[in-house]
Order: structure tokens, then sequence, then C-alpha cells
């Protein structure tokens, strides 16, 4: 029996979704890197920032099921690779420091030492967000970041008259845009609910169809399930949100 017969349905369907992601992320970032924006029209263009920002999340939604190591966790060292290297395409981020940082926010949630979270209500939703990025930006790491996009230009600008403002509308702003859905349907709305006054000791799940979880941030939003259950792929989260809503006695969301 070979390796990958060994593995669960989750597994294989978890790493299929990861390299789609991958593969997709790869051809957009070729593909647009190399494209005169001039005979573009603005709707695609538009089209493709939100493409390429959908992406950019799903890398971290991946790199965030290998901190769960739920990705491959029948092979633990290549879960943690694989991770590594999502990770490192998304913004250059150091894979055990983020894996320490999420381990907090579990163990301690909507306490003083989880990293994600901001509980002086005063701040508002930008100072939580700035709070939030502090977390995980260091000099080292946006020294990495910021010259991978430079080492990009100048291979863009080889290959289109436009190739430093398509590094900065297909790389730099889809990464600025998926940390805001990420932390929009990742950590405000799914965490607010635990800052006092009106402290509740979970957090919530956002109440959104299936399909519209999916685009709004790879069903990070159903954030009490995955809480509650964190060994659960970020796929497999529609399903467990259902099953909660009907033990609850609630309707259950439809997949339409």
């Amino acid at each position: 029996m070979n390796g990958t017969s060994r593995l669960s349905n989750p597994t294989r369907t978890g790493l299929l979704l990861a390299a789609l992601i991958l593969l997709g992320w790869l051809i957009t970032l070729v593909s647009l890197l190399s494209v005169d924006l001039a005979r573009l029209p603005a709707l695609v263009i538009v089209i493709a920032v939100a493409g390429r920002a959908l992406l950019q999340t799903g890398l971290f939604i991946v790199g965030h099921d290998a901190m769960h190591r739920v990705l491959l966790p029948e092979r633990v060292r290549w879960n943690d690779r694989l991770g590594a290297l999502v990770l490192a395409l998304y913004a250059a981020l150091p894979y055990r420091d983020c894996r320490r940082n999420h381990q907090y926010h579990h163990r301690f949630q909507a306490t003083a030492k989880d990293p994600d979270f901001h509980g002086d209500p005063r701040s508002g939703a930008l100072g939580w967000y700035l709070h939030f990025m502090g977390g995980y930006l260091t000099a080292w790491q946006m020294a990495r970041l910021l010259g991978s996009w430079a080492l990009l230009a100048l291979v863009a600008c080889q290959l289109s008259a436009t190739g430093w403002l398509n590094v900065l509308l297909f790389c730099t702003l889809p990464l600025l845009l998926s940390s805001v859905q990420l932390f929009v349907f990742g950590t405000y709305l799914p965490h607010r609910g635990q800052r006092a006054p009106f402290y509740r000791p979970k957090s919530d799940s956002l109440d959104l169809p299936p399909w519209l979880s999916l685009l709004a941030c790879f069903h990070f939003g159903y954030h009490r399930e995955h809480h509650d259950s964190p060994v659960l792929a970020w796929f497999q989260l529609p399903a467990e949100r259902r099953r909660s809503l009907e033990a609850l006695g609630a309707a259950p969301l439809t997949l339409a």
C-alpha cells in the first residue's frame, strides 16, 4: 500500500484544494505581472485584483490548517513544510511564530494573552486592526516582503512596460485587501462580542450561507465551530455549522 492510499479522505481533499489554490495563485501571478495594463479594461483589472486577493487569503487559510496540523496530519513534518511554504508566499510570514501566536489565540481566547484580541472597545475597528497587524509584522519580515516585491518588479519590468505598477496592483494591493478580509471576517466580527462591557465567553459565527461564507473568507467566519473543533479543515466547517444549528433547533443554512 503506498503513502497516498493511507491518507484519509479529508486529507486528500485538503491537499487537492491547497494545490488548486497554490496553482491558481502562481498562474495569476505570472500572467498578471507580464500583462500590459494599458490594454486591460478597468473592470478586468478590478476583477483580477479581487481574484488575487481571494487567492491570497486562500494561501493563509491553507497555512492556518497547517498550524492546526490538519493539512497533512499523517505526515507532520511535511504538514509544517507546506505550512511554511504557503505563509512565506502569503507575506513572508515565519511559520513557527505564526503557529505559536495562533496556539495562544486558541488557548487564551479574548484575554490579554491572546495576540489577536484587542479588548479596549474605545480603540474601534481600526485600532484593533493595527494591533492585529502589529502582532504579525516584524522589521525582518517586512524586509523580506519588500525585497521580494522589488525582485518581482525587476522581473516584471522586463516583461511589461507597466511592470512596477503590476506588482503594486496584483501583489501589494491583494495582500492588503486579504489582511483586511482575514481581520474583519476571521477576527473582528467573530470576536467583537467578547469585548467589554458586553462580554460573551465564546466567539460568534457569522450567519452566512456556505457560498457567501466561502467568498467572505474561506469559511473563517464559522468561527465558533472552528474554536469548538479546531481539528476540522476549513472546507469541513459548513457541515459542522449546519450540525450546530440543527442541534440548537435553528433552520439550517441553505446550500444554494
